[in-house]
């Protein structure tokens, strides 16, 4: 997902976490009729309004929720290198810091359209990196209640949209109004049938995305709260909460010390950059 959990985070969301943008001066756009278009239309938006960003840096914490309430918490770092070539998706870099038992531990990931993703884990008692399988890719990420494909950037590519109605926002946000667009990957592999995606009228910021697995049940909520604007253009969620309604499990993600254009390069996105993570 996300540039969701990275930029937004995707990561992606992970990131996406790792598509969090906009300007108060950009322009309200007039969107078409037909739902195809329109739904492709507000997705473009999303994403053109956080073109530019070069690259990015942060640090988060991932707290894990069992069913009873009972919590685990692991300190992340997180880097993006925005891709300048618009048919390819985004560079980016989870570091886990904390507890020992991750430390060390980095999942690095080359996003592509309708190309499988590169991924690769890098597993510090090992001493290698595994590449993580188009197959795998819909499997937990570390025991949490994202996935690795979560963790990839949402290329506006890599779906088909169609919008279905403008309504209040789920909560925490039901003074604002939202489009609501079902997207569907077209790319291969995905965990997903479809996902529906409740995106701000104003900004262009997504607010609460909805996830249903392969018998179309409803299988994660995740809700992004807390917006900061960075660059007077770039906006990022500071806190993502994932919930599994079939298991009753949740992870979140809260980020700080966002830094942009901290010249990054190709360089630290390699398989020799994963190893020394650390």
């Amino acid at each position: 997902m996300i540039r969701q959990l990275i930029k937004s985070s995707t990561f992606a969301v992970l990131i996406a976490s790792p598509v969090l943008f906009a300007n108060a001066a950009w322009a309200q756009i007039e969107l078409p009729d037909d739902p195809v278009e329109r739904g492709l239309a507000i997705a473009m938006e999303g994403e053109n309004r956080d073109q530019g960003f070069g690259d990015s840096s942060a640090e988060m914490r991932m707290i894990l929720r069992n069913t009873q309430g009972e919590e685990s918490v692991r300190e992340l770092r997180q880097r993006t290198l925005e891709n300048q070539d618009p048919d390819d998706g985004d560079l980016s870099m989870i570091i886990f810091d904390r507890p020992r038992d991750v430390e060390g531990t980095a999942l690095l990931t080359h996003a592509h359209l309708l190309d499988d993703d590169d991924q690769w884990l890098f597993l510090p008692a090992l001493a290698r990196e595994r590449r993580i399988s188009s197959s795998n890719k819909s499997g937990p990420f570390l025991g949490s209640e994202f996935a690795f494909e979560d963790f990839s950037s949402t290329e506006v590519g890599k779906y088909s949209y169609n919008w279905l109605r403008d309504e209040p926002c789920p909560a925490p946000d039901e003074g604002l109004t939202c489009h609501v667009t079902e997207r569907i990957p077209l790319y291969e592999n995905s965990g997903y049938t479809r996902q529906i995606v409740w995106t701000d009228t104003v900004d262009y910021l997504p607010r609460t995305l909805e996830f249903y697995n392969r018998r179309n049940d409803l299988l994660k909520t995740l809700t992004f709260v807390d917006y900061r604007q960075y660059l007077d253009q770039f906006w990022r969620a500071h806190e993502l909460n994932m919930v599994n309604h079939l298991t009753g499990k949740s992870t979140s993600l809260t980020w700080s010390s966002f830094e942009f254009q901290t010249g990054l390069d190709e360089g630290d996105f390699n398989i020799a950059s994963l190893r020394r993570a650390r």
